[in-house]
């Protein structure tokens, strides 16, 4: 295995893109290995490192289907579903909750509050 080349922060030279890059050119990595990264230095902690892939090997994104859309807003569907309630919550349920808001906090009864 050979080492990558190494470029430091906003000097990678043309031909190399990140894959976020790369999804703006409405390209894809298209399998190929890492041909390079970056690092971006930062005081008192490791760099951040950015892989890079090369253009010119890259391929076009993959069109969406209407299969694939019908499945992805299904699963978007489901998502929006309180386990709780079983209502459509109109957002999507927050993971560090586990239900809808209103089922994560309750509003106390009205009996209990002219007590």
């Amino acid at each position: 295995m050979s080492t990558l080349p190494v470029f430091r922060w906003r000097l990678a030279p043309d031909g190399y893109a990140t894959r976020r890059q790369l999804r703006a050119r409405g390209l894809r990595p298209g399998g190929q290995e890492v041909a390079a990264q970056l690092e971006r230095p930062r005081r008192h902690r490791p760099p951040l490192i950015a892989y890079l892939y090369r253009v010119d090997l890259a391929k076009p994104v993959r069109p969406m289907t209407d299969a694939k859309r019908a499945a992805l807003a299904k699963a978007n569907a489901a998502r929006r579903i309180c386990p709780a309630c079983r209502r459509d919550a109109g957002y999507v349920t927050p993971a560090s909750l586990g239900m809808c808001v209103p089922c994560a906090f309750p509003e106390p009864s009205q009996a209990l509050r002219s007590a």
